[in-house]
């Protein structure tokens, strides 16, 4: 783990950065940036000894936000649905913000395996074809956050800021995820939406494993980037992980095809095992404990 450096976090309240956020307040300076419309999430973070500044990252408003940070995690998301809001905050404000801390030693970019063309059960890897994956359910995300790679990429030659791009799959644990809205699906009786191209298949990665991969993903860091896909090194059936669920839970599973959901997504991991490791956490035990924290509410 980091110990002893001054990290600075951008969207410290989300899914994914939570946990993140408040693992690293433990050893480390932590400055959290973000419009903070959360309260409790902003409470908890500073509970634990998080600096939390309201900033407006589209905008590019970072008064009393210090440039001499070691690192910076890359973690907002924007996903408005207008174009000139996500490209500008998603894309335009990693630039903004790369201009500031260009003297980091290394930034982490967390992009999404929504990035790929979509080609049902063929692994990914970091150099097959890009395209628009996620527009049958949100519009903007899968190209906004190819705009937001290409101004990373820039921003490192620009900067010589080592940086390396994580294309995140499905992270999930007990601040939640994509399984947990399945679990509040099949907990409430509704049938859990599937792409007709079935299996539908993906590399979850349980926000256990995400902390422990941070360090390394920042080590790994380069000029020009280093470009990973980031997921569990087990690939599982959205399927698999619902009727699970439904086990635990007790609750019966149905689903229903559509076209408008993401349809599979599986990832070539030979490049994450060889830079950052493979991942520890069995998809069975995760799902066992995001269950048990969702329920615990």
């Amino acid at each position: 783990m980091l110990t002893d450096a001054r990290i600075l976090v951008t969207g410290p309240t989300g899914q994914v950065a939570l946990p993140l956020t408040l693992a690293l307040a433990a050893d480390n300076d932590v400055i959290g940036i973000a419009r903070f419309r959360d309260v409790a999430a902003r409470s908890r973070l500073e509970s634990a000894g998080v600096r939390c500044i309201e900033t407006n990252l589209a905008a590019g408003e970072f008064g009393g936000v210090p440039d001499d940070v070691d690192y910076v995690l890359n973690l907002a998301v924007v996903k408005s649905n207008r174009w000139d809001i996500d490209l500008a905050a998603n894309a335009e404000a990693t630039g903004l913000l790369m201009a500031r801390c260009r003297n980091a030693k290394a930034w982490l970019q967390c992009s999404s395996t929504g990035v790929y063309q979509p080609a049902g059960l063929d692994p990914r890897a970091e150099t097959d074809s890009l395209g628009d994956n996620h527009r049958p359910i949100m519009e903007t995300y899968s190209i906004s956050k190819i705009a937001a790679e290409t101004v990373a990429r820039l921003g490192a030659r620009q900067w010589n800021l080592p940086v390396t791009i994580a294309r995140l799959n499905v992270p999930y644990g007990d601040n939640g995820g994509w399984p947990a809205f399945h679990l509040a699906m099949i907990e409430a009786g509704e049938a859990v939406p599937v792409h007709p191209d079935r299996p539908n298949r993906f590399n979850p990665i349980h926000e256990s494993d995400i902390i422990r991969m941070v360090p390394r993903l920042l080590d790994v860091a380069s000029v020009p980037a280093t470009t990973v896909n980031w997921g569990g090194s087990q690939s599982v059936d959205l399927e698999e992980w619902c009727a699970l669920v439904g086990e635990l839970t007790g609750n019966e599973v149905t689903f229903v095809e559509t076209e408008q959901t993401i349809g599979s997504v599986v990832i070539d991991t030979t490049k994450m095992h060889e830079l950052v490791g493979a991942t520890e956490i069995d998809w069975r035990d995760g799902m066992r404990r995001m269950v048990e924290a969702q329920r615990q509410r």
